[in-house]
């Protein structure tokens, strides 16, 4: 079967969100190849001994997508939109699972520590998953955009595609939101 081109993700997830099963076929090689550029993009930020390893992320992602029963896709966007976030979860939820019982409870982190993931800084990934928890109860489209940067290793000029905002709106939402998270970890 001839993989479809990248242009042609949304009219297949519109098909799979309508109940084709054929879509979903076609559509899975296009979408782990994004996926594997969205989880090597991540992975280059961690040490080379990491404990998981970008077909892990990958893979889990893609179990998580497709466990949807004929989920609503919007769009190519809104879907790879949905992978950088459930990645974050994947990622926030191995760092608890490695963090459990090591975390001091009274401890800060600086955002640069935390975007800078590794196993060795999972508490510092989970103090920055609660920063943006608490970010989301005011600013969602802030955190997507973080998620879609720093999770989701997507430029300026994909987030702003995927979100369908300008560059300078995306750069300046990304100051914003990194000072308010820098702010929120070090106090």
């Amino acid at each position: 079967m001839q993989t479809p081109p990248p242009n042609e993700i949304t009219p297949l997830l519109l098909r799979w969100s309508q109940g084709d099963s054929a879509a979903l076929t076609q559509l899975l090689p296009v979408v782990h190849e994004e996926l594997r550029r969205l989880a090597q993009s991540y992975m280059r930020r961690e040490r080379p001994d990491h404990t998981l390893q970008p077909t892990a992320l990958i893979n889990e992602a893609y179990l998580r997508l497709v466990k949807q029963d004929f989920p609503e896709w919007q769009s190519r966007r809104h879907f790879f939109g949905v992978a950088a976030q459930l990645m974050r979860q994947i990622l926030v939820e191995h760092a608890r699972a490695r963090a459990a019982g090591k975390r001091d409870g009274g401890q800060k982190f600086s955002l640069e520590e935390a975007l800078t993931f590794s196993d060795e800084r999972s508490a510092e990934l989970v103090a920055l998953d609660d920063a943006l928890l608490a970010l989301a109860k005011f600013d969602e489209r802030k955190v997507r955009i973080i998620e879609l940067r720093y999770f989701g290793g997507l430029s300026l000029e994909e987030t702003a595609e995927a979100l369908g905002l300008s560059v300078t709106t995306i750069g300046h939402e990304t100051r914003v939101a990194r000072a308010w998270l820098r702010r929120e970890m070090e106090t």
